[in-house]
């Protein structure tokens, strides 16, 4: 079999248009539809559909697409040394809580596609989990280690949590001097029945609110309410830090710790994107450890 036709093949699975697949290879589209042909030939088997909107791997495609994929690992392990940017290509789905997803993550993320230009990157950064099991992503930051699984795991980082509110707030309300001050504030917060990690549960640790003015799944949205605001709430550190309205309250009292954890599939550590974007995500969450704790 040629190596050289896998490699066509694996570019036209990865990009799903044969002008897209010839772009990333520097050649014509005839040349990758040619190549294509010659392994459909070759193993007798159709690898394709062919439709209006692109091309999309048949069954046999998708079991060939893995064993192609092994392949690649195995070259690229070889010829580690020497591999080169342009030579890096593929779709890597990551999954991360929405805060560190969207502050930490995205701008890092903008370089890491600029270094590898046909790395494709989707970052899914939401309030909820995002589950492995479902395949819903390739790499998952979680708050929550797996007790068992298929996967790799890796401790990513820990950060810390802590309580604010605005400074308009703050100055238009009774003076918070110790925990019990707290019974007389509104809280903005998490809707208890809708958390998606028991991580989470760290309000009823100083307080049981009297009064909530606003609760939301999204971390960002209690964040912009209480700059506005709306009362007093938990936030991670990293995320406060960039909201100048806020202030942090009872700082020497108040502080949580928390730990993301990092997981990929066990049949994935070999790809070579795999490799690069894991390897990647630890060296931004090395560099961000005191932002992440809240020294910066």
């Amino acid at each position: 079999m040629d190596w050289d036709n896998l490699r066509y093949f694996l570019e036209l699975a990865r990009a799903g248009r044969l002008t897209a697949a010839a772009r990333r290879l520097g050649v014509d589209h005839t040349t990758v539809a040619r190549r294509v042909q010659a392994l459909e030939k070759a193993l007798d088997r159709q690898l394709f559909i062919r439709a209006k909107a692109g091309y999309r791997l048949s069954e046999a495609g998708r079991e060939l697409l893995a064993q192609a994929e092994a392949m690649e690992s195995a070259v690229a392990s070889i010829e580690q040394p020497s591999l080169s940017a342009d030579r890096l290509s593929g779709q890597v789905r990551i999954g991360a809580t929405e805060g560190y997803g969207t502050l930490m993550l995205a701008g890092h993320l903008a370089s890491l596609t600029r270094s590898y230009p046909h790395l494709g990157v989707d970052l899914l950064a939401v309030p909820r989990s995002v589950r492995l099991a479902r395949n819903e992503a390739d790499i998952v930051i979680t708050l929550e280690r797996p007790e068992r699984g298929p996967y790799v795991i890796t401790k990513l980082t820990d950060y810390v949590l802590r309580l604010y509110a605005s400074e308009a707030y703050l100055a238009s309300h009774p003076p918070i001097r110790s925990r019990e001050d707290l019974g007389e504030h509104v809280f903005v917060s998490y809707i208890e029945d809708l958390l998606y990690s028991k991580e989470l549960f760290y309000l009823d640790e100083i307080v049981r609110p009297r009064q909530h003015s606003l609760r939301s799944t999204s971390i960002l949205a209690q964040q912009e309410a209480v700059a506005a605001g709306a009362g007093l709430a938990i936030l991670p550190a990293f995320a406060a830090r960039r909201e100048p309205l806020l202030k942090g309250v009872l700082v020497d009292e108040i502080e949580f710790t928390r730990t993301f954890w990092m997981l990929m599939p066990v049949e994935n550590k070999d790809l070579a994107r795999m490799r690069v974007c894991w390897d990647f995500l630890r060296e931004v969450a090395a560099s961000s450890h005191d932002l992440m704790m809240g020294r910066a």
